[in-house]
């Protein structure tokens, strides 16, 4: 509930796999059972049990697919792992879609042994569970290119049959009232990766677009030249952890303040003025996204509850949670501009 600050370095290399934050269950013999294993910086690493709960349990399950947690597990209930430790104290509200969203102490931060390893059980395998959407490539953060995640990564959906009702229904699943347009021809730009959805077909009254009617998960016969796009028009609300891209982010965008030249407090500028950036899921890869933006290779530490002094004016970000390889810190998924329950 304050304002973030890290510190940068100027030598530092910064590398990650795409699939940072993914998850997955071993040691049981069973898919829906096991000790918990996350990826980070290459390599497959466990989970502390210390403050582990079923909260935890319930984001470990969901990002896998499942629709609850029956139980949570430590103490290498599943036998120990082996490598990194990556996460200690992790403290999730339940509420989050991937277990790297939640606090925890830092990647790799913690004081255990694999003898606190901790599992979780899974039940009520759905496959209509809401997938995440953004919309990437547009002029503003209320049009795009349609991006869904599915089964951990980033992909298109097809403009087959592409129509304002699917418009509706990806607008409306983002927050905003409805669909100005729709765009197809990679009319944002082409991505890249899985084509997830082809032959979209929505009514316009579904609450996400995994619900509509389509092909099959990555069944299509398209490029990323048909890569489907929407506008949206006036904002009504915003769930948690959409991801926004700000238009043409800078070095100018960020700056720190309150330190020397290379540390201080986060401060962001969005419509003609600068504001702070909220503390709540502060972690290392949200500091490195901002040292790089700035012009340095990575960041050394981050701090948090304003070490550097409050600031004033307006909260910008809340709830901001970078993968580490954004080229700004707009690009990472955050509540939406000024919306935040925290103070200076």
């Amino acid at each position: 509930m304050w304002s973030v600050c890290l510190v940068c370095l100027t030598t530092f290399t910064f590398a990650e796999s795409q699939q940072s934050g993914d998850v997955r269950l071993r040691g049981s013999g069973l898919s829906n059972a096991g000790r918990v294993e996350i990826y980070y910086g290459g390599q497959w690493g466990t989970v502390c049990d210390d403050s582990w709960d079923i909260n935890d349990a319930r984001v470990v399950c969901r990002q896998l697919g499942y629709a609850a947690a029956s139980k949570f597990r430590g103490n290498a209930f599943y036998g120990q792992g082996t490598g990194r430790i990556w996460m200690d104290q992790v403290g999730c509200t339940g509420r989050e879609f991937a277990l790297s969203q939640c606090r925890f102490d830092g990647w790799g931060v913690q004081d255990c042994a694999h003898t606190e390893d901790a599992g979780v059980v899974c039940s009520g395998v759905s496959s209509n569970l809401p997938d995440i959407i953004r919309l990437v490539g547009g002029a503003s953060s209320s049009e795009g290119r349609v991006e869904i995640r599915h089964n951990g990564q980033w992909g298109t959906v097809c403009d087959d049959r592409w129509d304002i009702n699917d418009a509706h229904v990806v607008c409306q699943q983002l927050g905003y009232s409805g669909a100005l347009s729709f765009k197809v021809g990679a009319f944002h730009g082409q991505g890249s990766g899985p084509i997830w959805m082809d032959e979209v077909h929505c009514r316009g009254t579904e609450s996400a677009l995994n619900r509509c009617s389509f092909a099959n998960w990555g069944v299509q016969d398209c490029t990323h030249r048909e890569d489907a796009g929407v506008v949206c028009n006036s904002p009504t609300h915003r769930p948690r952890w959409i991801t926004t891209h700000a238009p043409k982010p800078t070095k100018r965008s960020v700056r720190l303040v309150g330190g020397s030249s290379n540390e201080g407090r986060v401060e962001v500028y969005y419509r003609g003025q600068w504001g702070t950036v909220c503390d709540h899921q502060w972690n290392l890869d949200n500091a490195h996204v901002v040292c790089r933006q700035l012009g340095y290779s990575g960041a050394s530490h981050y701090k948090d509850s304003a070490y550097y002094g409050q600031g004033s004016g307006p909260i910008w970000m809340d709830e901001v949670h970078c993968s580490g390889n954004e080229a700004a810190l707009s690009s990472c998924r955050f509540l939406g501009w000024g919306i935040e329950d925290c103070s200076h």
